[in-house]
């Protein structure tokens, strides 16, 4: 994590909350959670698997888990948590997979950046006795797959929990434990109130990141080689979002997509303003924008989720613990 932020993971819990806990999918979030979990001490057990093989003989390799089952039915079995750490556009057919193995009192959840979505993929698959959870930890880095992840991803981080209608107030007491252990802040909130607030903190900000990147790569009067060579820090940190897994991504946006389009709508109507304040010279109007705008950006780091020191690839020095 950025350097500068508060916080440490603390030492480890007396006794785990969890005795299994099944982690399906090895990417940046999921092995994060397994660096975390045998860091604290949050499950007994540790149980892992990938759709790839490539993934879980790396994950072998590393240690990530005291189990990589070579299947997700065989991870879930006995887990009494089930986190799933697969693509939005994945769920259903995973939960599926899952459904019929996963124990009487277990806590399934994700953590997909779209939940209104995932809700509709997994309920139908989630037996009587199994409590649906869906979580979304903000947090996470360009990179990708079994070697990104580190321990204190979601340190001083929000994870927003988006509890169905109904569920066991329990079980998502649990589960609030669970991040807050792993060093997450906690919100609840209903699913499609959480698919519109970060179609605008997140989605449609890496769509405009992708659109920038392609736009600058397409230009046929500058080339290619120069967008490198001369890429100033605005376009740098572009590039740096628009560098972020794209299956992941592609999942979000046709998930997402009524919220995302609603978003862009604003988007595009605010842009045209702005088109307007340059080509009328409307100084004051840029002026009061700007200041408008710069006034986020320090609200972020009042809120601790920001540092104001620069952050051109500043190595995260617990990135493989």
């Amino acid at each position: 994590m950025p350097d500068g932020l508060a916080g440490e993971l603390g030492a480890p819990l007396q006794e785990p909350l969890f005795e299994r806990i099944a982690i399906i999918g090895l990417g940046l979030i999921g092995s994060s959670l397994a660096h975390v979990c045998r860091r604290k001490g949050l499950a007994r057990v540790i149980v892992a698997s990938d759709l790839s093989p490539e993934v879980r003989a790396r994950a072998r390799e590393l240690k990530l888990a005291d189990i990589v089952a070579d299947s997700a039915e065989a991870a879930v079995a006995g887990a009494d948590l089930v986190i799933l750490c697969v693509p939005v556009g994945a769920m259903g057919t995973v939960g599926a997979a899952i459904g019929p193995h996963l124990r009487s009192g277990a806590i399934l959840s994700d953590v997909g950046s779209v939940k209104s979505a995932v809700i509709a993929a997994l309920a139908p698959h989630v037996q009587k006795g199994v409590h649906l959870v869906p979580a979304h930890p903000v947090a996470g880095t360009e990179q990708s797959g079994p070697d990104a992840g580190f321990a204190t991803l979601f340190l001083d981080r929000w994870c927003i929990l988006t509890p169905p209608e109904g569920s066991d107030p329990d079980a998502v007491a649990k589960l609030t434990d669970f991040w807050k252990a792993a060093g997450a802040n906690v919100e609840i909130m209903g699913p499609a109130h959480h698919d519109l607030v970060l179609a605008i903190t997140s989605h449609v900000p890496h769509l405009i990141a992708y659109n920038i990147v392609g736009t600058a790569a397409d230009l046929e009067a500058v080339t290619q080689s120069e967008v490198i060579k001369f890429s100033a820090g605005g376009f740098r940190d572009f590039t740096r979002i628009a560098a972020s897994d794209p299956t992941m991504w592609r999942d979000v946006f046709l998930n997402n997509k009524e919220a995302v389009l609603e978003m862009l709508g604003r988007f595009s109507e605010d842009l045209t303003a702005l088109q307007r304040m340059i080509r009328n010279a409307d100084g004051q109007g840029l002026f009061d924008l700007f200041t408008r705008t710069r006034a986020i950006r320090r609200s972020i780091i009042a809120e601790g989720q920001e540092t104001p020191a620069p952050d051109f690839g500043r190595p995260h020095p617990d990135a493989k613990t």
